[in-house]
């Protein structure tokens, strides 16, 4: 006797569909675009050529799931906070679209497929960096700083600096100076990146009680300190130079000019006590950032002859 299997009801599609979509949510996919666009240069640096195809896709998966475990865990951490702020509140834990015990197994599940893909597909110091990456943002950032200090995302930033680093482990199976300094530009660019958005939505932070420096400093001074944090960065990407040729050193000149620019157009309109368009920095902040990191990856393809020490 057999037994005719209809079509699955439109409204239990629907509800499947429902859940996936939170669940991918709980990734933060765009933020994981970004992480993913200054890996691969780093790998491309480390060869100083373009790597293995299989090397580059093993470590793009790898480093997916590492940041979407990172991140998934995050928001089990922050679900009451994200609750409070317009900006976060549609997220899947603050509107209860998934339970918070199902997004802990899922963001840990990740963080160990994550780590044993990146051990068998690229090395295992790749693999041993990814988890203290996500341990770092959560113990460290999440748990430590998010809501106890105003230099929460100086500190706490360190951990989205790691994808160069681990790009570089992936080809390498070492971490070099040049993985270092790709390090420290991410450091420093964090908080005039953050800092910028945390000024639009100064309000949403305030009302979580999280310390960001908007809510908890003047506009002066988080203006200066936006200025200060964007000289370091530029200085920084300088000491890339003697890693690649003219393609990166010509970047990282009119791009740093073009980001202070703007920084001291922004402190300086905060000066002036005028209206503060401070996401404009926000969203060139991240146009810099793509921008120096493409040059890293062209300098490397088209292979010229570096500059060296000294420079």
């Amino acid at each position: 006797m057999s037994t005719a299997v209809g079509p699955v009801p439109a409204t239990r599609r629907g509800g499947l569909l429902t859940t996936v979509r939170a669940y991918l949510a709980l990734t933060k996919a765009r933020i994981i675009e970004q992480l993913l666009v200054v890996t691969v240069p780093a790998m491309m640096l480390a060869e100083r050529s373009v790597p293995s195809l299989w090397l580059v896709l093993s470590v793009l998966v790898g480093g997916a799931g590492a940041a979407a475990s990172a991140h998934a865990l995050n928001c089990v951490v922050d679900a009451d906070i994200d609750a409070k702020m317009a900006r976060t509140r549609k997220r899947p834990l603050a509107r209860e679209a998934v339970p918070r015990s199902h997004a802990l197994v899922f963001g840990l599940v990740l963080g160990a497929l994550s780590a044993v893909w990146l051990g068998l597909t690229a090395n295992w110091v790749a693999a041993g960096l990814s988890v203290a990456a996500i341990a770092f943002y959560i113990l460290v950032y999440t748990l430590l700083l998010k809501r106890r200090t105003a230099q929460n995302i100086v500190w706490g930033g360190a951990a989205g600096c790691m994808p160069v680093v681990i790009g570089w482990a992936a080809v390498t199976g070492s971490v070099g100076w040049p993985a270092w300094v790709l390090f420290a530009i991410i450091f420093f660019w964090t908080p005039p990146h953050f800092w910028a958005l945390a000024m639009r939505y100064r309000d949403d932070y305030a009302a979580a009680g999280i310390p960001m420096l908007p809510v908890v400093a003047s506009p002066r001074r988080v203006s200066r300190q936006i200025v200060a944090y964007s000289w370091a960065m530029v200085a920084w990407s300088a000491l890339l130079i003697p890693a690649t040729s003219w393609i990166y050193l010509g970047t990282a000149a009119l791009g740093g000019v073009w980001f202070l620019v703007a920084a001291h157009r922004l402190d300086g309109a905060v000066k002036r006590d005028e209206v503060v368009q401070s996401m404009r920095l926000f969203h060139l902040s991240n146009t810099y950032l793509t921008g120096l990191f493409v040059a890293v990856a062209v300098d490397s393809a088209v292979g010229w002859p570096v500059f060296g020490w000294p420079f």
